[in-house]
């Protein structure tokens, strides 16, 4: 028998739960289909598990450094696994049963549990149940990404999803994969206590950002006690009796590392591969990544895509405003477009990085005449009342129109400050509007309309 509904929803992520509140509004007759757990990535392996543990490292590392802000402590600093596991467990847990738990008290929205196929462009089986409708929409989201490196099917490892469930100290922490997530684990489980070494394929770390940026990040976990191998030409995995050898290097330098854990970090899949989408027609890309217009719509009529498992944005914002594009335009009788998106994103580490638009590398590839500005975190007097001086900022303006093309800030407070350039980003206002304003004393933003005044040409 098959069930009749306005649209059906395939995952309950970030965009797919608040999408049901919006038509169900509109007096949609919806269903949404989750396999595994509500709330998707960022509730139950991503943002907020990860941030949660990072705030505990931070806590343990300024306890460390009591002597730089004038107390001292009884002892040395313990770090208790356990306890910080389960904290960040209570945080998803508590957020993915609000999720649920919204999703089955809304009206005209039935939720079922189970792995949606499709059957036709309009039709998907959810274990004994046949559902049709003339809408539907996948969030279905990402995985970590297993490349076939020699070895690595030999030996045990971690993801970013279980890495969560440890509650033990690693003794020695590989993280092969210099970006986002890796480092981000990296400097926390240096935090807590563990040996970490970082292993880059590529000449540095996070290869997307300026190299002004990947060197001060470098930099910030070096000072810490990580060891960050670049250039590893020969990644590989053998086991050891210690745990795991990992080669890293084919020419110079040790030509392994031996680490008790080993976390893989070196990019996601979509979750796109055991859906069907063959039998509804619907075309993705190489890496599995399902084509979408600028609309978000599929090649197939009826059909969005939404989220990680698009290719058009891997973050947890990015995908709520893939919900919002979407109701907009089905609901509001509007005309967005993905392509309209400004995209701004953090790196995690601490300090972190917040990051708006272009790099100056990619500015300057642009071919327009520029200005830029850059100021070091040891002129910004927050970052010396805090004892976190390491960083910078820098913005890149067009020399033309005047506009602000991106911006970079690595320091302490830098994910929340970004958010003034990125609203005047958005807003497509002169810089001089922004060096003008009165920002409030002492914060990092303040430091601004500073950096701002002092733009000059690119040479």
């Amino acid at each position: 028998m098959t069930k009749d509904f306005d649209a059906i929803v395939v995952g309950a992520g970030q965009a797919g739960p608040s999408l049901a509140g919006r038509l169900t509004a509109a007096g949609m007759k919806v269903a949404i289909v989750e396999r595994k757990l509500f709330g998707g990535t960022c509730v139950n392996t991503g943002c907020m598990p990860t941030k949660t543990l990072v705030a505990s490292a931070y806590a343990a590392h300024l306890a460390r450094r009591g002597a730089d802000l004038g107390f001292s402590i009884a002892s040395p600093v313990a770090v208790d696994m356990k306890r910080i596991k389960a904290r960040a467990e209570t945080v998803s847990t508590h957020a993915r049963t609000n999720v649920e738990t919204w999703l089955r008290g809304m009206d005209g929205l039935t939720v079922l549990e189970g792995h949606a196929r499709f059957e036709g462009p309009d039709t998907i089986h959810v274990g004994e149940e046949r559902l049709k409708a003339p809408r539907i929409f996948l969030n279905v989201g990402g995985r970590a990404s297993i490349p076939a490196m020699p070895g690595v099917d030999t030996v045990p490892y971690l993801t970013n999803t279980s890495i969560l469930r440890l509650d033990t100290l690693p003794r020695h922490l590989v993280v092969v994969g210099g970006s986002y997530i890796g480092l981000e684990f990296a400097q926390m489980y240096r935090r807590f206590g563990a040996q970490v070494t970082v292993v880059e394929k590529g000449p540095r770390l996070i290869a997307r950002e300026d190299e002004d940026v990947s060197e001060t990040i470098r930099d910030i976990l070096t000072a810490e006690g990580i060891t960050v191998r670049t250039d590893a030409t020969c990644i590989g995995f053998k086991p050891h009796e210690d745990g795991v050898a990992v080669d890293v290097d084919c020419t110079s330098g040790d030509p392994f590392v031996v680490g008790s854990h080993v976390l893989l970090a070196v990019g996601r899949r979509p979750n796109t591969d055991d859906l069907g989408l063959d039998k509804a027609g619907i075309a993705v890309d190489a890496r599995g990544m399902i084509e979408v217009d600028d609309f978000l719509a599929t090649n197939v009529p009826g059909i969005w895509a939404l989220g990680d498992c698009n290719g058009r944005g891997a973050f947890t914002h990015t995908a709520y405003n893939d919900y919002e594009i979407v109701a907009a335009n089905l609901l509001d009788g509007a005309s967005r477009r993905v392509s309209d998106r400004l995209l701004g994103y953090a790196l995690y580490i601490d300090p972190p990085l917040g990051r708006v638009g272009m790099t100056e590398t990619e500015a300057r590839k642009s071919g327009r005449k520029l200005l830029v500005s850059k100021r070091p975190m040891t002129r910004v007097g927050r970052a010396i009342e805090k004892g976190e001086t390491m960083g910078f900022m820098k913005i890149v303006a067009d020399a033309e129109t005047r506009r602000i093309l991106g911006a970079a800030i690595l320091g302490t407070g830098g994910d929340e400050a970004i958010h003034g350039i990125l609203d005047m980003m958005n807003a497509r206002a002169d810089y001089t509007t922004l060096q003008w304003a009165v920002p409030i004393h002492p914060t990092v933003s303040e430091l601004i309309p500073t950096v701002l005044g002092d733009l000059k040409p690119a040479v």
